[in-house]
């Protein structure tokens, strides 16, 4: 079953769901009526894939208005339509190397199965911009320690929402029985460690600390040291996030990571790049000096929902080659989730899903 046909299928049963969760719902008010009980408010799990739904709104809105036009001008595929594609994907920020790469791709398949018409070609352009996304699959899973304390690192410039990024994830992890410590570790910025020991107490977490100024990596070596005296089982560790000074900021992260090879040799285990998704190809331009000033394991996008221009998410993915491991859908605690690459096209895809016929790549 192709990706269209499973995301088609998806969106089927979400609907059966719904329909079912209503009635349910009725139901259920009703019975609380007759019983002359207050109504009470139903508790609902969202899932991940309405979440990315939810989270992508305005990148959806954006793409799916410049896609309904494109589509209703162009009804078979030709180099005029296959140019103004290109512009609708630039200006979403998917990258210019992977819109080429697309566009490319699009025109020689399209001529291979002689797809002439445009509406047989969505299938074939959700397909190709999941390429993009999940060229390796597991890689975009976080890399815990099976064997002992997992330590990450997580780097990225101010503002980007790294300390809450931190934050959001020490509670999710405790709330999946974890015990987690904090590294206050951004020594530089005014408030960084208040903020870090604010996250920690709504979390529930131990915070390690030094004075403002302070060494970072005496900051870490205390952390490692105090996060294994409590036999804690992840350690997040904050650094500043100055830019001014590409060497310094090399030499900086250097240091810690020493520190932290020297006293767990595997670790740290995840070296996580925060990237603020609603500044667009500033955010791959941070990608590219921090991936110069250390290996960079992952991505975590923050802000998606606050951008129209989702796009990004293929251009970092694609052309610089490192997963996207989680992504902030939200303000909430539970709104920073794993990146999923299919959730990701569906979301940004179902209007267009919706609109096509499911055997649309068939005919």
């Amino acid at each position: 079953m192709s990706l269209f046909q499973r995301l088609k299928k998806r969106m089927a049963g979400e609907a059966a769901e719904e329909e079912a969760r209503e009635e349910a719902k009725q139901e259920a008010q009703q019975e609380a009526q007759e019983a002359g009980k207050e109504e009470a408010e139903e508790e609902q799990r969202v899932s991940l894939s309405s979440r990315f739904r939810e989270g992508l709104a305005k990148t959806r809105s954006s793409f799916s208005e410049a896609m309904n036009e494109l589509f209703a001008q162009y009804r078979e595929v030709n180099e005029d339509f296959f140019e103004e594609l290109e512009e609708i994907l630039i200006s979403s920020d998917v990258g210019v190397e992977t819109v080429m790469e697309i566009i490319d791709e699009l025109r020689n398949e399209s001529l291979l199965k002689n797809i002439r018409t445009t509406e047989k070609l969505t299938p074939l352009i959700t397909e190709k911009m999941a390429e993009k996304l999940d060229r390796t699959g597991e890689d975009s899973k976080l890399n815990m320690n099976p064997d002992g304390m997992t330590v990450m690192l997580f780097v990225g410039v101010n503002g980007v929402g790294k300390t809450t990024t931190i934050g959001k994830m020490a509670h999710q992890m405790k709330a999946e029985g974890k015990k987690v410590v904090l590294a206050a570790g951004d020594t530089f910025r005014a408030g960084a460690i208040e903020q870090l020991e604010g996250w920690g107490e709504r979390a529930g977490v131990d915070v390690i600390k030094q004075q403002a100024g302070s060494d970072p990596a005496a900051v870490i070596y205390d952390a490692i040291k105090s996060a294994k005296s409590r036999q804690a089982d992840v350690l997040l560790c904050d650094t500043a996030g100055r830019l001014q000074n590409k060497v310094n900021l090399m030499n900086e992260l250097a240091k810690v990571k020493r520190v932290i090879t020297r006293e767990i040799p595997e670790a740290p285990h995840e070296v996580l790049l925060v990237l603020d998704a609603t500044t667009g190809q500033n955010a791959m331009s941070q990608a590219k000096t921090f991936r110069e000033a250390t290996e960079v394991s992952g991505i975590i996008l923050t802000k998606l929902d606050g951008t129209a221009k989702g796009g990004i998410v293929m251009a970092i993915r694609n052309e610089l080659n490192i997963p996207v491991k989680m992504v902030g859908l939200g303000e909430k605690l539970d709104d920073l989730q794993p990146f999923e690459a299919e959730d990701f096209v569906y979301g940004l895809f179902k209007d267009m899903i919706e609109q096509t016929p499911a055997d649309a790549e068939e005919r």
